[in-house]
């Protein structure tokens, strides 16, 4: 039998990593997507070409895709301070418009080529900073239009977005992702990791991983500054 492609949308961050974990798991030859799209905490670019290489992908490419142009995030607009006060109501400033529509579709492009008929994302809608694209009525939305927006799904090869986090605690993933293997000191999750990769210890992304580590009971490899 031939092997089961993915494409994997791979950050660099705690949640990607486990994604990729368990798509290998399930068997998927897996060909991970990074996206630079000008964000500040560059760190996670590297942090995914360890990632891809240690959890054995068959292949890893990043696109660029500048949205500095655009702005309107604490990510990509250098005006705008990434909050450290801890979790708020509310959608946070570290919100990229559009960001996980583009890599879907990014991602859903590569799968065509690949003939590939399974994507695999690390969003998560319960220890996560309220994005909306986060959600699943999101992933089931975009899925429900790849499947008419593209021609292997218009001659009958459907496509699945898989989000197997999406319902999980940071505690479930982390939990989920050391049994599979995976070195979570490879990975970058801070909002403004500097240049080696360090964390700040204070941001959003930062609270929610080391809250993670306690909650399961795992000491927290993370490098802070």
């Amino acid at each position: 039998m031939s092997v089961r492609r993915a494409v994997v949308l791979l950050s660099g961050g705690l949640d990607s990593a486990t994604v990729l974990a368990m798509a290998r798991a399930d068997g998927y030859a897996c060909y991970c997507l990074s996206l630079d799209y000008g964000q500040r905490h560059r760190a996670e670019l590297v942090a995914a070409e360890r990632v891809a290489a240690a959890l054995g992908a068959a292949s890893h490419r990043t696109i660029a895709l500048d949205l500095r142009a655009f702005g309107g995030s604490a990510l990509t607009d250098s005006a705008i301070d990434v909050p450290t006060g801890g979790l708020e109501a509310g959608i946070p400033v570290t919100y990229v418009p559009a960001r996980n529509t583009i890599m879907l579709s990014l991602s859903l492009a590569w799968a065509e080529v690949l003939g590939a008929n399974d994507i695999f994302c690390g969003v998560n809608a319960v220890d996560y900073s309220g994005y909306p694209d986060c959600r699943p009525e999101y992933i089931r939305a975009f899925e429900a239009m790849a499947n008419l927006a593209t021609r292997a799904a218009v001659e009958g090869a459907k496509l699945s977005i898989h989000a197997p986090l999406i319902s999980l605690t940071k505690a479930g993933i982390i939990r989920a992702g050391t049994q599979l293997g995976v070195d979570y000191a490879l990975t970058v999750s801070c909002y403004q990791a500097d240049d080696e990769g360090r964390a700040c210890g204070l941001c959003d992304s930062c609270r929610l991983r080391r809250e993670g580590f306690a909650a399961a009971g795992l000491s927290d490899p993370t490098r802070y500054c």
